[in-house]
């Protein structure tokens, strides 16, 4: 195993709006079957989007489907865990419609998570779903959300994220929080934790044509962002959200979060 690759994690944030692609503002309405009817279209973008996942060590996914019609009764995030051999998920269903739609966030994971936890967030219908890599005050802290449309909504919901952070010295947090970097609610996300505001904001909706950063991966400061990218193919409406994030020794020592090579 390459030296350097011990101490750099590599992550994904992607909505997957349960499988669906959309390429075109009209296609909200066009293509509206899709919120509640399960197709073969999904099936295959979700397939396209794993053979991509084993490039990464640690996946948030928003908007999966927990199972549902529109899924065919697939948990989604299993799915894409099985299909790209990837060893550890989770999932924290939160928004259910009858029997037609189970939105949930979800975790993919090639290295094993000492504790997984599920909060639903302040509002309807909304959570956040934190994975602690680590059993000491140096263990990494994963927290994945999905954030409300409405920005006073976001800024409650930003406020409990923030005391639920309170302490965590080693943060990653990922997903679509529908905000950009330098709106008030991110503004007071930022005074009252230690993570930092991206160097560089990375445009990822809508995916045909990127115009706003609201989803975001976003680091504490005892993390380095060696890079950050969007994939240029487009799963849903959203562009997915990588990065490289370096870990300081004493992190890796205490969370065994080193890269494992699937092919060893």
């Amino acid at each position: 195993m390459p030296g350097p690759a011990t101490h750099t994690l590599r992550i994904l944030s992607c909505n997957i709006l349960a499988g669906a692609s959309i390429q075109r503002y009209r296609q909200y309405v066009t293509r509206s079957w899709a919120s509640v009817l399960p197709s073969r279209a999904k099936l295959d973008n979700l397939d396209s989007l794993a053979r991509t996942l084993p490039d990464f060590d640690i996946v948030g996914l928003q908007e999966t489907d927990a199972g549902s019609l529109r899924s065919g009764f697939r948990n989604q995030t299993r799915y894409l865990a099985e299909t790209a051999g990837m060893p550890f998920w989770s999932h924290q269903p939160n928004r259910k419609m009858a029997r037609l739609a189970y939105s949930a966030n979800g975790m993919i994971s090639r290295i094993e998570p000492h504790q997984v936890l599920d909060y639903p967030l302040p509002g309807r219908g909304r959570g956040a779903l934190m994975a602690r890599f680590g059993t000491t005050e140096n263990a990494l802290v994963v927290v994945i959300a999905h954030l409300s449309l409405g920005p006073q909504a976001r800024e409650r919901q930003l406020q409990f994220i923030a005391e639920l952070l309170a302490g965590c010295r080693h943060v990653i947090l990922m997903g679509d929080l529908n905000s950009e970097p330098d709106s008030p609610e991110m503004r007071l996300l930022f005074r009252r934790t230690h993570l930092l505001p991206p160097a560089q904001a990375m445009a990822t909706f809508p995916s045909w044509r990127p115009r706003r950063a609201i989803d975001h991966i976003l680091l504490s400061s005892g993390l380095r962002m060696r890079r950050q990218w969007t994939l240029p193919h487009a799963f849903s409406d959203h562009l997915p959200l990588a990065a490289e994030v370096e870990l300081p020794q004493s992190l890796l020592a205490d969370s065994q979060t080193q890269r494992v090579d699937p092919d060893a």
